[in-house]
C-alpha cells in the first residue's frame, strides 16, 4: 500500500477545487484583485498580520486592462494602490498592522483603510492565528464619467458623490511550516452607499476567502511552494487564483499564476540589498478570457521592505580593583 504525500494531495485537491469552481465561477468581486497575493496576506486575512517578527512595509501598483477604453474612447481600466504596514509585540504574541487600499475603475472609486490585530498561538510545531480588522470604506461615483443608454430623470449629469462607512471583518491562520491555510470573511456588516437616493443603492456584498498553500525544498536552498485562493462574493459567486513559485537563496523568485477564465501570468521578484530585506517584485497578466470588453494585459509592481529588530545582549564584565571586586 503506498502513501501519498502532502503535496499530491495539494495538487488533487486543487484541480478538484478548480472543477468545481469552473462552472460557477462568476466576476461579481467588488474587492481589488492582485496576481502577488501569495505576498499580500494581511489585504485578505487580518490573521495574518504580525505572523512573522519584525517590521513589515509593503506597496503595490496595479494597472488592469492596460490602454483599455470604452465604446466612445473614454478610459476606464481599474487601477488599484495598496499600502501596507505591520509589526508584532513578541512578548504577548501580538500583531497590529495597518492597509490602505485606493481602487478605480470607470466612474467609481473606493478607498479602504483599515486598522488589524492578531494573536497567535504555539501548538507544537504549528502557529493558529485569530485576526480582525476594523475600518472605513469610502465609496464615490462621477457621475459625469457615466455612460447610460436609457438616463432616469432624476439621475445628475454631473458632480460627484462620496460616503462612508464602517467597515469589519475576521479570519483564521494555519501554519505548520510545510504547509497553510486561512479562512477569512471582509465587509461583514455589509455597508450601504445609496449616494443621498434609495433608488441608487449599492451594497458592498460580504466578501470570503480560502488559501491554501503547501511548502516544499527539494534541493539545497530552492522553495517551491505552490498555493491556490478562492474567492466568494455572499456565497454565491465564486473565483480563483492558482499559482507556483519558486525562491532560490530567499533572494530571487519566479513563478507563473492563472486566474480563473480570465488570465495567465508571469511574477518575477528579486532581493535589491544584501540582507534581503528589500525586494522588488514584479507580474504580467495576459489575458485569455472576456478580450471582447477588456483589453490584453495587466501589469503590477511592488516593492516590499522588511525591517528586523535586533536584540542586543550586555555581558557583564567583572571589574576588579585594589579593593573592591564586583
Amino acid at each position: 500500500m503506498t502513501t501519498k504525500s502532502p503535496l499530491d494531495i495539494f495538487f488533487k485537491l486543487s484541480l478538484t477545487v478548480t472543477f468545481l469552481l469552473a462552472s460557477k465561477v462568476a466576476f461579481a468581486q467588488q474587492d481589488a484583485q492582485f496576481t502577488q497575493y501569495m505576498f499580500n496576506g494581511t489585504f485578505y486575512n487580518p490573521a495574518v498580520v504580525g505572523k512573522e517578527s519584525g517590521y513589515r512595509f509593503s506597496a503595490l501598483h496595479r494597472s488592469q486592462w492596460l490602454n483599455y477604453t470604452t465604446s466612445s474612447g473614454a478610459g476606464g481600466a481599474p487601477t488599484t494602490q495598496l499600502i501596507s504596514a505591520q509589526g508584532r509585540l513578541d512578548s504577548k504574541n501580538v500583531g497590529y498592522g495597518l492597509t490602505l487600499v485606493n481602487d478605480k475603475i470607470g466612474a467609481t472609486s473606493n478607498l479602504e483603510i483599515n486598522l488589524q490585530g492578531s494573536y497567535h498561538k504555539k501548538i507544537k510545531r504549528s502557529t493558529l492565528s485569530v485576526g480582525g480588522y476594523v475600518g472605513m470604506f469610502s465609496s464615490a461615483l462621477d457621475y459625469g464619467e457615466l455612460i447610460v443608454v436609457n438616463p432616469e430623470p432624476n439621475l445628475p449629469q454631473a458632480g460627484k458623490e462620496n460616503q462612508m462607512a464602517l467597515d469589519f471583518g475576521a479570519g483564521v491562520f494555519f501554519d505548520r511550516r510545510d504547509f497553510y491555510l486561512g479562512l477569512s470573511a471582509k465587509h461583514l456588516n455589509q455597508p450601504t452607499f445609496d449616494f443621498g437616493d434609495a433608488s441608487y443603492e449599492n451594497q458592498l456584498k460580504d466578501h470570503s476567502y480560502f488559501l491554501f498553500g503547501y511548502r516544499v525544498r527539494p534541493i539545497g536552498q530552492l522553495r517551491i511552494e505552490p498555493s491556490f485562493l478562492i474567492k466568494s462574493v455572499g456565497f454565491n459567486n465564486f473565483s480563483y487564483d492558482v499559482s507556483v513559485m519558486a525562491t532560490h537563496q530567499n533572494r530571487i523568485n519566479g513563478g507563473l499564476a492563472y486566474r480563473g477564465e480570465e488570465s495567465i501570468s508571469l511574477i518575477l521578484g528579486y532581493s535589491l540589498l544584501r540582507d534581503n530585506s528589500l525586494k522588488l517584485g514584479y507580474a504580467f497578466d495576459l489575458v485569455v478570457g472576456g478580450l471582447e470588453a477588456k483589453s490584453p494585459t495587466s501589469h503590477e509592481l511592488m516593492l516590499r521592505y522588511t525591517l528586523v529588530e535586533v536584540s542586543r545582549e550586555i555581558e557583564r564584565v567583572i571589574q576588579r580593583t585594589p579593593r573592591f571586586r564586583f
